[in-house]
């Protein structure tokens, strides 16, 4: 069974890492450091390089997206009909 998630003191020793309280100092420092970010970039540039991307099904999580102040939160749904019976355009982009 695989875990999304353990406590860093239950990490086994055994895998010769060290303590988890070391690896997770790690990796917050490599965190800070921007380490996993650049290397995101690295991994979407020598997939691009390599056509190996399907954007056609990509997707936003927007509990990572900040919302801008103002805007408006009755904005329709890609997709879904309107109040007046209208369907709303896929291609509608904000």
């Amino acid at each position: 069974m695989l875990y999304d998630d353990i406590s860093w003191q239950l990490l086994p020793l055994e895998l010769g890492f060290g303590s988890g309280h070391a690896c997770w100092r790690r990796l917050r420092r490599w965190h800070m450091a921007g380490v996993f970010d650049q290397l995101h970039r690295l991994l979407l540039a020598e997939l691009h390089a390599a056509d190996a991307l399907d954007w056609t099904r990509a997707c936003v999580d927007a509990s990572h997206i900040r919302a801008k102040k103002g805007a408006s939160s009755h904005r329709p749904v890609t997709g879904r009909p309107r109040e007046d019976g209208q369907q709303t355009s896929p291609d509608l982009r904000r």
